[in-house]
């Protein structure tokens, strides 16, 4: 059925799917129509992607049923990618089209460039095996969004994305009028930016709610006043989250459509997420007057400099987001401040109470006999968060996504992003005074970030965090800085967005300048069309005698000596007409240009 008159993509009727004993989906029953934006939220394992690809129809439903009108083109985004380790970039997104027939198609170099960076050779010759886990997303992306669908289902979209990668993937969906759009992701900016419905999955049924996540942490709150059915426990941080929301930067509710008059009354009394001054002052006795002092440092990988003369001063109870391209150097600016790199010039000073602790990237070696509660009873029983908190081992486990029954699980039977939770609940437990985050959202869900959120809004120490998740940068951290790949590290004293200006003054620069390199008069504009005419001739007559030599191929299959001939024509007339392509390239590139 139709909503409000738009022609309808997919229904799905009565619904259930199970998997072993666990009952994902009951009795669901939704419908997706053109133009639709819907983000779907829910724990870990409560059955987003099972949803999305019931909708896809990759996964059959257990009983109830799926109907699509017959025109509807429906692609997915799934995590998990299944192309052949030989093919190359090109390839696995374009297939065998011809290069003068994709080239030049305005969708195709925008796609590649908002995910690349850049539309040449180097990228679409790579083999795919030979791809990173991020990259491979970034293929798989480039894949549906270049097709002309009606319907696209994306789980995780925004997974090795930077900030500026998700902001770009945010426009240009919102670009695409008329596409239904279908996303599961924990980046909750992503969501506000992108949908204008939410589902919750949630004990085997999809609540539904109007709007975006902040307009759903509205609706959620509103309800849970209604209802008892919600713990107090739960209620208080969707209304912590909400006042959050409602006093945070103007531009965080533009989007949204917030009933404010229930908002304010949903908050009323409300206090602010942390109390500044109460943190301060736990910090200032806990780490003194300094944490990083940084005199004219450089910093260097290698022969590679990533860092030079960086002046920077960390203080104490600083709350500070690392925003940056990829390989601008912040997880090695992480790794010098705690001490694993030497600066190669300059003075780092480390104040002498400073406790450290880094959560990396990459997994720590567990013993995977011990049981979850075991991991971290062995690092301490209690720890104390500041301001007369304190919390034990089951309690943090329990905060951080832990219930009592799984904190028995053994370290070897649990996930990535399990384990992930588990280093992070670990390197807590230790009572660090400062804390540097690197990635830590990746595999969380967002009830499990909201929590985080909490825990880290009575954190008394100094916190650094490099994230990609701009929603959880934005409502952890106070002051950012900004690696622009320039060697330095800048403040940033309006945030994200001030950092998404400057990287787009920097690739307007660098298009400017390379457009000044290539700019032509206009006999040479001249020259290149009647260039363009020609080589598509020749290479119209290259096609015609390639059909005549595959054609006397089948002809010679019984002599030997004409056969061979006629195969080393053929590959001759293949090398020419390559090189035409080429030099076809070249020549509609210098002519948008």
């Amino acid at each position: 059925m139709a909503r409000n008159g738009v022609n309808n993509v997919v229904n799905i009727e009565q619904v259930s799917k199970a998997f072993d004993i666990k009952e994902l989906l009951v009795g669901v029953s939704l419908g997706i129509s053109e133009g639709d934006r819907i983000g779907i939220v829910g724990r870990n394992g409560c059955g987003k992607s099972t949803l999305m690809k019931v909708i896809a129809g990759i996964e059959a439903p257990d009983s109830g049923r799926v109907t699509k009108s017959n025109s509807s083109r429906i692609g997915i985004l799934s995590q998990v990618d299944f192309e052949n380790p030989e093919s190359t970039v090109g390839e696995v997104v374009l297939g065998d089209t011809a290069k003068h027939e994709w080239a030049s198609e305005p969708n195709i170099r925008e796609v590649f460039t908002g995910l690349f960076g850049s539309f040449d050779d180097h990228i679409f010759d790579r083999k795919f095996g030979q791809l990173s886990g991020g990259e491979r997303r970034r293929v798989g992306l480039a894949k549906l969004l270049i097709n002309e669908l009606d319907l696209i289902l994306l789980d995780e979209p925004t997974n090795h994305l930077d900030v500026e990668g998700v902001a770009w993937l945010a426009e240009y969906l919102n670009n695409r009028k008329g596409l239904a759009v279908t996303v599961v992701t924990h980046d909750r900016w992503f969501l506000d930016a992108v949908t204008d419905r939410t589902w919750e999955v949630v004990d085997g049924k999809v609540e539904e709610y109007e709007g975006g996540y902040s307009a759903f942490v509205l609706a959620k709150a509103e309800r849970a006043r209604q209802s008892s059915v919600m713990d107090a426990r739960r209620n208080a941080l969707v209304r912590k989250e909400l006042a959050w929301l409602r006093r945070g930067a103007p531009a965080r509710t533009t989007k949204p459509k917030f009933r404010v008059d229930a908002a304010n009354v949903l908050i009323a009394g409300e206090p602010e997420p942390r109390n500044q001054g109460e943190l301060l002052k736990f910090a200032l006795n806990r780490l003194g007057k300094t944490v990083y002092e940084a005199h004219h440092v450089q910093v260097k990988l290698g022969d590679n400099e990533l860092i030079t003369d960086l002046y920077w001063n960390i203080g104490p109870g600083e709350r500070i987001g690392v925003v940056g391209i990829n390989g601008a150097g912040k997880t090695t600016l992480m790794r010098t401040l705690v001490g694993e790199i030497q600066p190669t010039a300059g003075k780092l000073v480390t104040g002498i109470t400073v406790k450290p602790a880094f959560l990396t990237q990459h997994l720590d070696e567990l013993d995977p006999t011990w049981r979850v509660l075991e991991a971290v009873e062995k690092v301490a029983n209690r720890v104390e968060l500041g301001g007369g908190r304190e919390l034990s081992a089951s309690q943090l486990c329990e905060r951080l996504g832990f219930d009592r029954e799984s904190q028995w699980t053994p370290v070897g039977d649990l996930s990535g992003g399990e384990k992930r939770r588990l280093q992070l609940t670990r390197l807590l437990m230790d009572s660090p005074n400062v804390l540097l985050l690197d990635e830590p959202t990746n595999d969380f869900d967002i009830e499990t970030l909201t929590e985080l959120e909490d825990l880290l809004d009575g954190y008394g120490g100094t916190l650094i965090v490099i994230s990609h998740d701009r929603y959880f940068l934005e409502r952890v951290c106070d002051r950012f800085v900004g690696l622009l790949g320039d060697k330095s590290v800048r403040d940033l004293p309006r945030g994200v967005d001030e950092y998404l200006e400057l990287r787009h003054d920097a690739m307007s620069n660098t298009t400017s300048v390379q457009k000044e390199k290539k700019s032509s008069n206009a006999a040479e504009q001249r020259q290149l069309k009647k260039d363009k005419v020609r080589l598509e001739r020749q290479m119209e007559k290259a096609d015609g005698k390639i059909s005549e030599l595959e054609i006397g191929l089948e002809e010679a299959a019984f002599d030997p000596e004409r056969l061979h001939a006629l195969t080393q024509e053929l590959e001759q007339i293949r090398q020419d007409k390559d090189k035409l392509e080429e030099e076809w390239l070249q020549v509609t590139l210098g002519l948008e240009d």
